[in-house]
């Protein structure tokens, strides 16, 4: 009796399976392309550029700084834009950790921009101008104080502290002050060193490099 091979498969059966396996890949490929033009056009996108708001310096009382001894005064200088557009309050603020995170601290202070500018806007006499600029940015300093102290109110040990300064200006309205403008932040770090038994070794003010 003569044995006859049967086909695996109709034709028909076999367009179908090609088809739903078309079916599978075009989209895969569609979305493969679809992501590579994406990050394309991230690679290509501008810089983003510096908001009006400035942080132009950060400034310690004491560097290196001992705890214990007297409190830690950070004198933020900020850069105002030309135009508040409505905004009334400067929020400066200040997170100090130590390498291990362990020990933290934020520090802010919320001022009236009138206050800090006088009532017509204009820069106290005490703030100085770059007379380079034209016009002349209103440029004001907040100072910032810090015990010592971390999260659990404990005196933080020795070692190099990293801190971070944010600035933004609020605007408020019906349900409170909403963010107005922030500017870049500015990173640094700052020494502190165990206390001395007899006081001594505080340190003299010294500007720190922040960036």
């Amino acid at each position: 009796m003569a044995l006859t091979a049967k086909p695996c498969c109709s034709p028909t059966r076999l367009l179908g399976r090609l088809g739903t396996v078309m079916l599978l890949v075009i989209p895969l490929t569609l979305s493969f392309f679809t992501f590579e033009d994406s990050a394309q056009a991230k690679r290509k996108r501008a810089p983003s550029r510096e908001p009006d708001l400035k942080i132009l310096a950060v400034t310690f009382s004491h560097d290196p700084y001992v705890p214990g001894t007297s409190p830690l005064d950070l004198a933020v200088e900020i850069q105002l834009p030309q135009d508040l557009d409505g905004a009334t309050i400067l929020e400066v603020s200040s997170l100090i950790s130590s390498p291990s995170k362990r020990s933290v601290r934020f520090l802010a202070e919320r001022k009236s921009i009138e206050t800090l500018t006088g009532a017509d806007g204009a820069v106290p006499s005490a703030v100085e101008k770059d007379p380079s600029e034209n016009p002349t940015p209103h440029r004001i300093a907040v100072t910032l104080q810090w015990d010592g102290t971390d999260q659990t109110k404990q005196l933080v040990g020795q070692g190099r502290y990293h801190y971070e300064v944010r600035a933004k200006l609020l605007a408020v309205g019906e349900n409170g002050p909403r963010t107005h403008m922030i500017a870049w932040p500015k990173r640094g770090s700052l020494e502190v060193k165990a206390q001395i038994p007899d006081g001594g070794g505080t340190g003299s003010a010294n500007p720190s490099g922040g960036s």
